[in-house]
């Protein structure tokens, strides 16, 4: 049985110069931004330390393994074999993002997004001079999907492309093939782009179902666009790299089409460590991530059922994020506000996913178990009224 991958000690970690570390004083919790706790793959530590003993830290180069190492990585683990003559790199998710919505939609054109989405969603449609348009998730009681409906009135009123999250962000939501397939069709009809960000794929548990939008089908192929990395599942967000990928000749013209330096802001060191994560070498520490953070979304769910009842958690199906509704504790529109201030709990704000957040937080697990029950236990400890740092909790 693969190992589980065990979070680094809170002492160690708050070595850390990153935004989740350098944020907050050092006597509250961060469980807000989506970076990680644990150590790096094996693979991607070699692969760093030999470049940095070599003194390989020149630009990226215009032939290089990437394309080869994520197109074998997706036919491993999602049965997809993208066409490396469809991929360009880039920056990170949001950039590819943004430069391929520049070409698909003219300024003041509608874009779909889905809400409670990815905050940044909202300024990336208005940085490539699109419009936002809400279709919220529909609340089925067990869980969330695309209202496709709501899709189709928004794409029949004239929307011009649709921003998917896949999986969803913060709903850890992964959507059905089914749903995909339908949304590419509808998209067909109308004559607009789908672009899928699929940053969390590889967080996907096993058993949950996640297919890559561009592996629906042929109306999926003919409007699609995916955006990918390994900076999520292996905590490379700084060292940024991502993959922009398309499946027909017309989107694999769009993605040529792009000015060679959206590819040159592809860190060298990114591109390296995604080689090395894409790698078959690392399938094994993503097995083990996977089980740490399968036994980490279990872990929260009891937590939550002991010493805060009132709170709704549905268990994601993909990464490390929760999505909690708090709003039956009385905490107001905003709760991590009170949490923070209170309970020295960073977590993130709920109406910054869009108003369908209001009364939520957004908590990452990807952490110690240690880390996970203080973290509860401060927050119920609000609930009580005692005090919110326990006697002897860890600073």
């Amino acid at each position: 049985m693969t190992a589980h991958v065990v979070a680094l000690p809170l002492a160690e970690l708050r070595q850390r110069t990153s935004e989740k570390w350098r944020e907050y004083p050092a006597g509250v919790l961060p469980l807000f931004v989506a970076e990680t706790d644990f150590p790096l793959a094996p693979a991607v530590s070699a692969a760093l330390e030999r470049a940095v003993r070599i003194g390989d830290t020149g630009y990226v180069a215009s032939r290089s393994p990437l394309a080869g190492a994520y197109a074998a990585f997706a036919e491993r683990w999602f049965g997809w074999s993208p066409d490396l003559a469809g991929m360009r790199s880039t920056a990170d998710v949001s950039m590819g993002i943004v430069e391929i919505l520049r070409r698909v939609i003219v300024p003041g054109e509608r874009v779909v997004v889905n809400p409670p989405v990815y905050p940044p969603f909202f300024d990336l449609v208005a940085e490539a001079g699109g419009v936002v348009e809400r279709v919220p998730l529909r609340d089925t009681g067990d869980g969330w999907e695309l209202d496709l409906d709501g899709i189709a009135a928004a794409l029949a009123s004239g929307a011009r492309a649709v921003l998917l999250c896949n999986p969803h962000n913060p709903t850890g939501t992964v959507h059905s093939a089914e749903s995909l397939r339908a949304l590419a069709e509808l998209a067909a009809e109308h004559g607009v782009a789908v672009i899928s960000d699929e940053i969390h794929a590889p967080l996907s548990q096993p058993g949950s179902g996640f297919t890559p939008f561009l592996a629906t089908g042929d109306a999926a192929s003919r409007v699609g666009y995916a955006v990918v990395s390994a900076s999520k599942a292996f905590n490379l967000a700084g060292l940024k790299c991502a993959l922009m990928v398309a499946a027909s000749a017309d989107t694999q013209r769009v993605l040529r089409e792009l000015p060679v330096e959206v590819e040159w802001r592809t860190g060298q060191f990114g591109l390296l460590a995604a080689v090395a994560a894409f790698a078959p070498e690392s399938d094994d520490w993503l097995d083990g991530l996977l089980r740490t953070l399968d036994e980490n979304r279990r872990l929260l769910a009891a937590l939550l059922a002991e010493h805060l009842p009132e709170a709704r958690y549905r268990m994601p199906d993909a990464g490390y994020l929760a999505w909690i509704d708090l709003t039956h504790l009385g905490w107001g529109e905003n709760p991590a506000r009170r949490i923070l201030r209170e309970a020295d709990v960073a977590l993130h704000y709920g109406p910054a996913f869009g108003a369908e957040g209001a009364g939520h937080v957004r908590l990452n697990f990807g952490t110690s178990p240690e880390i996970i029950t203080e973290a509860i236990t401060r927050i119920a400890a609000l609930r009580t009224g005692d005090s919110a740092r326990p006697a002897g909790a860890e600073e």
